[in-house]
């Protein structure tokens, strides 16, 4: 899910960069306001489990990767802003030391795998475990659903943004400038992947590690 360098076009890049400087300053006063000194370490470790299973990346034909984030695990545990902070330190290590993810595409790819899949992430598991108890089944179910779900949109997202770039920038031929793959590639190549393995991917991390905690740590799960 990774968008490379050199496949969205400079307005694209830089309407990415705009929408996510705010909602970093924002999420930034609301983790120094709201996680604790105990929490601190465990935002820490979020990054990190983000960044190591973001590694185990597949490439995809419209010229990404097809992984699983974690973000909905962290954004369950921390709450979503948490996350945002968690994958976008991931995101940004990834795309300075490994090349995996452009320096251009830093805002789009935090804005689909750090901001978007949060967000959706924890609203998901918030709706579909309203009310059950901490050691509930349904707990277990939710996060996984959402996992499924949230991970999914954000390919969706980032396969939509691909497939603009044709329209948006192109050579007076109508040949394209950057990605070459029209919304008729790369969101179905983009959702396939994900809806036939990494979501599953996803799910299963991210239900096996609320199942876990339930029986050991059940005080993290009662935000």
């Amino acid at each position: 899910m990774h968008i490379p360098d050199g496949y969205l076009g400079p307005v694209t890049c830089g309407f990415f960069y705009a929408v996510m400087l705010p909602i970093w300053a924002i999420a930034s006063k609301i983790v120094k306001r709201t996680l604790n000194v105990r929490q601190v370490p465990m935002l820490a470790i979020g990054a990190a489990f983000s960044f190591v299973i973001m590694m185990f990346n597949i490439p995809i034909p419209a010229g990404t990767t097809g992984h699983a984030v974690g973000a909905v695990l962290v954004a369950i545990l921390l709450g979503p802003w948490a996350a945002c902070i968690a994958v976008t330190v991931a995101l940004v290590i990834q795309a300075l030391l490994f090349g995996d993810g452009g320096i251009t595409a830093i805002g789009a790819n935090c804005f689909n795998m750090a901001f978007v899949m949060p967000f959706a992430g924890y609203y998901i598991y918030k709706a579909i475990s309203y009310k059950a108890p901490v050691d509930s089944k349904r707990r277990m179910f939710a996060a996984g659903a959402a996992g499924y779900l949230a991970l999914n949109i954000a390919a969706g997202l980032t396969g939509f943004e691909f497939g603009l770039q044709p329209l948006l920038h192109h050579a007076a031929n109508g040949q394209a400038l950057y990605c070459p793959y029209g919304l008729t590639v790369a969101v179905p190549v983009m959702l396939g992947e994900h809806l036939l393995i990494f979501g599953w991917v996803e799910a299963i991390v991210t239900g096996l590690v609320i199942k876990y905690l339930q029986k050991k740590s059940p005080e993290l799960l009662t935000r």
